[in-house]
């Protein structure tokens, strides 16, 4: 079979003939025939001389294990002032009011501001660079927070904390995006997810350790919480500089004919070229905010974030007003986090094996719901606590499987870098929110932030039926003849930035 009946990489309509003269296996790639997709992909193999399972293995190992861990210890460090609250650090500094709740706040400012530029630069100084960074720059603004003699000081330091955070999870999920087919995203995308829980079990099993192992008196405990956990992430810092991938583009892990049958690959199922080559500006963004589409991922998400931080910054104190001290709060705390990073990866496996995301995105939405109301609703401990176990197993398994699902639903690198930062960015004005919503004149109950976690969480399964409706509406109009022409009569240029307005991409429903 020779290669100019195997290119895969030209425009669509050149595709589709090509399609059709490799045979009956290429033509039921044309009809969407999951085996037929499977045929080509072998075919492409061979083309390009590339061992599909070796290859694939080798993109396990160089790409998620790196981004685990960078996020795992930007989650912890984001955390772990949850951890110092328990162990005084609102007397030391002479906290009042809600002095706590705004430096939380004030984290989440730049983080929403910085987010999408983060996607942005990442295209242009390349994403090892950023992420190198930007993890020394956190890492430093958490030892400084060890160091803080006020509330001016923790407020300072937790703003450069914000600042240098941005560079990190939508740019994470760009990059996944980028390496992997809808078949084989779900489960990549919820086992690094799943690093936010093992952080924050991490964060009250360090807090528990620190208490009985450093008998320092020069500084308290929750100093040292700051000053080991920024030390290990720069330390961090150096290392995931060799060995952070970059886009599958110019990754140096690959070798070239490796790089050329994975960017043909995901042109298959996407039916889109990437379009890394060409370069885009601030002017080709200015377009997509008036997509519907981004809004709505954006809302989703936000009704996520908001219980989410609410409950990773405010669990180990609930669990303490059950009657437990400090120190075992901690180690309370760090159960439900391992029930959900079990939870989490048995669901992405499901949805990976049964082709379905939105399904497993709205029944845990409606777990965490009834998580958030055994919590809200009971005065026995036990209930309480067990809440806490199904408010996480909940949420931190909708987050994973919505932004896998909006993020495979965007083609192209213009529309991926502005999608996943958008959602991101603005998905986490949520923070700011979440960290006003469990005031200390609320406790013991918080009856008020749990109950206005419960809203918008109904407010992110509103907008993630509108996604659905709305994605099958597109699906359909992209069949009709007066929707083809019009794509067809723009420019190359432009239907490459359009991505997965293209006629022959299917959203996933």
């Amino acid at each position: 079979m020779s290669d100019d009946k195997l290119d895969v990489s030209s425009d669509a309509k050149d595709e589709v003939n090509e399609v059709n003269e490799l045979g009956p296996s290429a033509t039921s790639l044309a009809s969407g025939d999951s085996q037929g997709i499977e045929t080509l992909q072998k075919l492409l193999a061979e083309k390009h001389g590339v061992q599909e399972r070796r290859l694939q293995w080798k993109i396990d190992v160089c790409v998620v294990p790196a981004l685990i861990l960078l996020y795992f210890a930007a989650f912890l460090d984001r955390i772990n002032i949850s951890n110092a609250k328990l162990y005084g650090i609102e007397d030391d500094l002479g906290l009042q009011g809600n002095q706590f709740n705004i430096a939380l706040t004030v984290f989440f400012v730049p983080y929403v501001f910085f987010e999408l530029i983060a996607n942005y630069l990442a295209k242009i100084f390349k994403p090892h660079w950023c992420f190198s960074v930007s993890m020394f720059m956190f890492g430093c603004a958490t030892i400084g927070c060890g160091f803080v003699k006020s509330f001016g000081g923790l407020v300072t330091a937790r703003i450069f904390l914000g600042v240098a955070e941005s560079a990190t999870f939508g740019l994470i999920f760009y990059i996944l995006s980028s390496y992997y087919t809808p078949r084989q995203a779900q489960k990549r995308f919820s086992f690094f997810f799943s690093s936010t829980t093992l952080a924050g079990a991490a964060g009250g099993s360090i807090a528990y350790q620190i208490y009985n192992g450093i008998g320092n008196k020069h500084l308290a405990n929750w100093r040292w919480i700051f000053i080991i956990e920024g030390a290990v992430t720069v330390f961090i810092a150096f290392l995931l500089f060799f060995i952070t991938p970059d886009f599958p583009e110019t990754a140096k892990f690959l070798k070239p004919n490796e790089r050329l049958y994975l960017k043909e690959k995901l042109q298959l199922y996407s039916k889109v070229e990437s379009g890394f080559e060409i370069e885009f500006t601030w002017r080709d963004y200015l377009p997509l905010f008036k997509d519907p589409i981004f809004y709505a991922n954006a809302l989703a998400y936000l009704g996520l974030v908001v219980p989410s931080y609410g409950y990773a910054y405010f669990a180990t104190t609930i669990i303490k007003l059950l009657g437990y001290s400090a120190v075992s709060a901690q180690q309370h705390s760090v159960y439900p986090w391992l029930a959900a990073f079990g939870y989490i990866n048995v669901v992405a496996f499901l949805s990976d094996y049964l082709q379905n995301r939105w399904c497993f995105v709205l029944s845990s939405s409606l777990i965490a719901v009834t998580g958030l109301s055994m919590i809200l609703g009971s005065n026995d401990p036990n209930v309480r606590y067990g809440g806490c176990f199904v408010t996480s197993i909940g949420l931190y398994s909708a987050m994973p499987g919505l932004i896998c699902s909006t993020s495979l639903n965007l083609g192209g690198h213009l529309r991926k870098s502005f999608g996943t930062g958008f959602q991101i960015g603005f998905g986490n004005i949520g923070g700011i929110i979440a960290t006003f919503l469990f005031l200390q004149k609320d406790a013991p109950h918080y009856r008020h932030g749990l109950g206005t976690s419960i809203g918008f969480v109904a407010l992110s399964i509103a907008c993630q039926l509108f996604i659905v409706l709305y994605l099958k509406r597109l699906n359909i109009k992209k069949t009709k003849t007066e929707y083809i022409s019009k794509f067809e009569d723009l420019s190359h240029r432009e239907r490459i930035l359009k991505g997965d307005r293209a006629p022959d991409f299917r959203y996933l429903l």
